[in-house]
């Protein structure tokens, strides 16, 4: 019986030539990767305590996102803590308010098929869009991580899900996501999703890492698509050199798999999770004409530069509904930049749209665009529990970004295929 793709990551890690689902290994770890809020204010007292610093400066890779801008005294000492830190500590992989984690690690080249990577954020899965092993490890964890560089797992059983057939008119990576949540539920602890078809093959890197940013919200450790031109020419469109070796890091034909799971893109619609889970998903129909106070495009999963472009080809000439609210928070300033350069920004401010600072913000619930208490948003971020964007009593529905920017036009649930020539 051959390999999943995990295995044979894992395997490489550990210094083994076969490892088996259940089995606990030791493996080293190829790249950190930590933000403002889980890093350094995490680690530093705990190595302190220790009398340690990092194993290796050079493989860790350190954002601030989650508390930028700093909007209080407790955000700015948050910020300088982890500056400190870096200087400390001689880490000169530091991205200080460039974007969210998860979009910049990639921007630079950072991943590369085959890799072993601890992330200190629970979308760290987004990393196994390239073909690595990228997991979110807790606090604890990670700080025997930076001072060993190394870490224990248990070998997880693959799930394998295959996407074939060709999109219809509004529907992305996005809708495929909250289908899952919905069918396959969230439940899928100490698994990883492997994602393939034909489906998956045609989709461009920003899309893939959507599927595996969101196998989080499966319950899965990671989110795994095997490598192929479109990854390596990413990659190097990054500036970082990888071989065309990395091609090998594929799943044996004769694998094992706990199951496999076929579906059809041609048969999937926009789909809407309703408040508080991103299981409670279902077909635009069932969500139509609720109506909003918000919509927010942002998050590493809803604000890259193709998430722009979806909004942007709904709003084209469009208004925002009066009444209603459309914030846009770019993923990354490098995404900022290029959406400003193509016109993207330009279409969705005429449009009516609200510019926010680049970072984690309101899907965290922090910074800007926060709920009151009663407030109904309609987001392209990840989770929609309770008190997630703001107020306790506050409801967000989750979608893809043409969805919401078609939502932000009427000021209520709406079917972007209407803006797009579709049904």
């Amino acid at each position: 019986m051959g390999d999943t793709l995990v295995q044979k990551v894992m395997a490489r890690a550990a210094g083994q030539d076969h490892v088996a689902p259940g089995e606990i290994i030791t493996c080293q770890v190829d790249l950190v990767m930590a933000h403002d809020s889980s890093g350094p204010r995490r680690w530093g007292p705990r190595l302190k305590e220790l009398g340690v610093g990092v194993w290796d400066a050079d493989k860790i890779v350190i954002m601030t996102d989650h508390f930028v801008p700093a909007a209080d005294p407790e955000s700015a000492a948050i910020l300088k803590i982890t500056r400190d830190f870096v200087a400390e500590q001689g880490i000169k992989r530091f991205h200080d308010m460039e974007g969210i984690c998860h979009v910049v690690l990639p921007e630079y080249g950072y991943l590369k098929p085959g890799m072993f990577v601890a992330g200190a954020d629970s979308h760290s899965p987004t990393g196994g869009a390239f073909g690595c092993y990228m997991a979110g490890f807790g606090a604890m964890d990670m700080t025997a991580v930076v001072a060993t560089g190394e870490t224990w797992v248990t070998v997880p059983d693959t799930i394998r899900v295959n996407w074939d057939g060709v999109f219809g008119t509004g529907v992305a990576a996005k809708d495929i996501m909250l289908f899952l949540c919905a069918t396959l539920g969230m439940g899928n602890n100490f698994k990883v999703i492997e994602y393939g078809g034909s489906t998956v093959r045609a989709m461009p890197m920003e899309e893939r890492m959507v599927l595996s940013n969101m196998a989080a919200e499966l319950g899965a450790e990671s989110g795994m698509i095997e490598p192929d031109e479109i990854t390596l020419s990413h990659i190097r469109a990054a500036g970082a050199d990888v071989s065309d070796d990395a091609l090998a890091w594929q799943s044996d034909a004769d694998a094992s798999y706990e199951a496999v799971h076929h579906f059809d893109a041609s048969d999937l619609v926009p789909y809407v999770a309703a408040p508080h889970s991103p299981a409670n998903a279902a077909p635009i129909d069932d969500h139509q004409g609720t109506d909003i106070h918000q919509a927010y495009i942002g998050a590493c999963v809803g604000a890259k530069l193709e998430d722009l472009h979806m909004a942007a080809r709904v709003l084209k000439g469009k208004k925002v509904s009066k009444g209603t609210r459309l914030m846009v928070a770019p993923a990354s300033t490098k995404v900022t930049a290029a959406a400003a350069a193509d016109g993207t920004l330009q279409t969705l401010t005429e449009a009516g749209a609200m510019l926010l600072s680049t970072g984690c913000g309101a899907c965290a619930g922090l910074g800007s665009g926060l709920l009151s208490e009663g407030e109904t948003c309609i987001s392209t971020t990840n989770r929609n529990f309770k008190g997630r964007m703001g107020h306790s009593d506050s409801y967000v529905y989750l979608a893809s970004p043409y969805t919401v920017a078609a939502s932000a036009i009427e000021g209520r649930i709406a079917d972007p295929r209407h803006y797009l020539g579709g049904t």
